[in-house]
């Protein structure tokens, strides 16, 4: 049966989010992010932590970080605790609960259907896209951005040590700055780390979108050519899977080698991005295995895996 949804749903610009509410306003994050939905568990502080940072709780023998997601984004409520719902999620090699007042639904949904253009300006950092349902605006977070603020030495996993950025580089590979590199990543910050990442690792000649509609027509231009592709899987218009399928499917680019960097790497998706002709895939924040791997791939000497 999980191999059946993989064959059908992989590639087809579709995905699903949970929906819950943070007073009046209804928020969603991805359903591969979110392991189970929990009751008010209760919370241990921990002292000269963000002020959005509740404590430490324990889920089936784990201990969990809690983030209030109403206190972060400024939203009042005199509500009683123990009535708040926890999200457990889990993305980018951790896992953590989101505290929220209430959880709705399940949605499914296209990429095509996220605004960004609000984005940056009147929605903030924090809000990426607007979902339209209902009569109503659902705002999907920049999650990855938010746990870097309540934690910031979780952004040090995103900032690449120049020692291993000398060692990451075969001497078959050449110049790293005559290779041509197309990022397709939907949040602003992680755009900018990837960057300045592979600018570390010698890779000067990259461009970067923020979404796999934007890399598939930067792709088919006339007379264009990129040697590698990095693309993460949620974004807007067109998702990184459906873009890989895409790509793979057109002959023009089968020598181009394609990365999907993405914070939810669950088995199931590591086979779904592999069953789409992805070369490699690495979860979140792991800079500088994506550097070495870029390294590797370009320089011909990796066979196709996951990490």
């Amino acid at each position: 049966m999980k191999d059946d949804k993989i064959l059908t749903e992989v590639g087809t610009n579709e995905w699903q989010v949970v929906v819950f509410l943070l007073g009046e306003q209804a928020f969603a994050i991805n359903v591969d992010k979110t392991r189970e939905i929990l009751r008010w568990t209760g919370v241990r502080p921990v002292p000269q932590s963000h002020p959005a940072m509740l404590g430490i709780t324990t889920v089936r023998g784990e201990v969990i970080p809690l983030i209030d997601l109403r206190n972060y984004l400024a939203i009042a409520s005199d509500r009683d605790r123990e009535l708040d719902k926890v999200i457990v999620a889990e993305f980018n090699k951790m896992k953590l609960g989101f505290v929220v007042d209430g959880v709705e639904r399940i949605y499914r949904i296209s990429s095509e259907e996220l605004d960004s253009t609000l984005s940056g300006t009147f929605l903030g950092d924090d809000a990426l896209y607007v979902i339209k349902r209902e009569g109503r605006n659902i705002l999907l977070l920049d999650y990855e951005r938010i746990v870097q603020v309540v934690n910031p030495k979780i952004a040090e996993a995103y900032h690449l040590d120049p020692k291993r950025k000398r060692q990451a580089v075969p001497s078959s590979l050449g110049d790293p700055g005559s290779y041509k590199i197309l990022v397709a990543e939907d949040s602003p910050l992680i755009r900018r780390l990837i960057q300045d990442a592979l600018d570390a690792g010698g890779f000067h000649n990259v461009e970067l979108v923020s979404h796999g509609k934007a890399a598939w027509d930067r792709l088919i231009e006339p007379d264009e050519h990129f040697d590698l592709l990095i693309t993460d899987i949620e974004m807007p218009k067109m998702d990184g899977l459906t873009l890989t399928r895409r790509l793979r499917e057109d002959e023009r680019f089968a020598p181009m080698k394609i990365i999907v960097y993405s914070s939810i790497m669950a088995e199931d998706i590591r086979r779904k991005a592999a069953s789409v002709g992805a070369d490699l895939q690495i979860t979140k924040p792991e800079i500088a295995s994506l550097v070495d791997e870029v390294c590797l791939l370009l320089a011909g000497s990796r066979t196709v895996e996951s990490r």
